[in-house]
């Protein structure tokens, strides 16, 4: 069954994939309500960055935190020397709705500053997070501002799939009103009657020499779809085998949303 326990001494913890695992690495997609997994491929256990998909787990704990108070609160300016690479919707006043919606990196630097290490581990720990990591590059102290961008912090598709299964039968220590709130802020879509919620993610790993290799990065698409009483919970993992245009999460997500909507029926 897929929410049995996992070993975090099983998995990979490397900072980079080897060429022979370059591509799709893992698909997969479960009925959480009936505790059914519904499409397994590939390696699912391979723990890699997070990257954006992130911002998941630390929505819940700003929330739960009270650095999140709603939909559009708080929300903070830009300010110069924050990391600005996403473009224009980076440049501009960002409340948690817009931080999701265009994944504004120096907003989640903000929340995990505010938040701290020990508050930090001590939600990861609660959620099984991957490797529970959040001393960022060796040497550099910088945990708080990119632990999940290509550092120290690691999780598997699987790992990535309990806690969203775990999300979605409401058995995180969460209030309803994190239940609510990380819902409405999600960013979503609707795919035959179903509202499906998710999450990109993109890094370049690091390289042995402290390198990025931006030939080959990570992309990832995590999330949950509903209708009614029914439940999906989806994970796609890959890491492109060369450079190639657009974003790697893009095309995550549209590998998992395809292989996802023949379990999404009317």
């Amino acid at each position: 069954m897929f929410l049995k326990p996992i070993l975090a001494a099983a998995f990979s913890i490397a900072l980079f994939v080897p060429a022979a695992q370059a591509g799709p690495i893992c698909t997969l997609i479960a009925d959480p309500v009936k505790n059914t997994p519904l499409l397994e491929e590939g390696d699912c256990d391979h723990r890699a960055t997070p990257a954006s998909t992130f911002k998941f787990a630390l929505a819940l704990m700003a929330i739960e935190d009270g650095i999140i108070t709603d939909a559009n609160a708080p929300k903070w300016p830009f300010k110069n020397g924050y990391a600005a690479w996403g473009g224009k919707n980076w440049k501009r006043e960002t409340d948690p709705t817009d931080w999701l919606k265009y994944s504004v990196v120096w907003y989640s630097q903000l929340i995990t500053k505010q938040m701290g290490v020990e508050k930090l581990n001590a939600y990861a720990q609660d959620f099984s997070y991957g490797n529970q990591d959040f001393s960022g590059d060796a040497g550099k102290n910088n945990g708080l501002e990119r632990a999940w961008l290509a550092s120290s912090l690691k999780i598997s598709p699987n790992e990535q799939l309990q806690l969203l299964a775990r999300y979605t039968n409401k058995d995180l220590k969460l209030s309803e009103r994190t239940y609510a709130l990380s819902r409405d802020i999600m960013p979503s879509q609707m795919i035959n009657g179903w509202q499906v919620f998710g999450k990109t993610g993109m890094a370049y790993p690091q390289t042995k020499n402290g390198q990025y290799d931006r030939d080959r990065p990570y992309g990832w698409y995590v999330g949950w779809a509903e209708k009614g009483d029914q439940r999906r919970v989806f994970v796609r993992l890959r890491q492109d085998d060369r450079k190639m245009e657009g974003a790697t999460g893009k095309r995550a997500q549209t590998n998992v949303l395809v292989a996802l909507t023949p379990f999404l029926t009317e």
